[in-house]
């Protein structure tokens, strides 16, 4: 494994011992690959993906963050239709910038709070 992935790693399970997502307040995760963004929103207590969206299904032709942030956009209005309304942010060891704060930011400002 390299040398990053490990401290992701690291970061994400210091993370997760004090993130966990309930029926109340589930956990939106991220996940992030070289071409890809994923985001889920879950229920940490049944161990149910309630919500799902990635970038796989933008067509558009943009760059990474705008893509990110249609992303966003795409969850928070699918945690709007399955009545979800708050949540709490794991951002799965990656830094709170770049693509991961342009999901997150899309995600509140569609009205998604957390």
């Amino acid at each position: 494994m390299s040398k990053n992935r490990n401290r992701r790693l690291r970061i994400k399970r210091r993370i997760r011992k004090t993130i966990n997502g309930t029926a109340a307040r589930p956990r939106l995760t991220v996940f992030r690959s070289n071409k890809q963004i994923y985001a889920q929103i879950i229920n940490d207590d049944e161990g149910v993906t309630m919500v799902s969206a990635d970038s796989r299904a933008i067509t558009d032709k943009a760059t990474s963050k705008e893509i990110a942030a249609q992303v966003g956009e795409l969850i928070a209005q699918r945690a709007k239709d399955a009545g979800i309304e708050t949540v709490v942010f794991d951002r799965n060891g990656y830094l709170y910038h770049g693509r991961v704060k342009e999901l997150a930011d899309a995600a509140r400002n569609t009205g998604l709070v957390f």
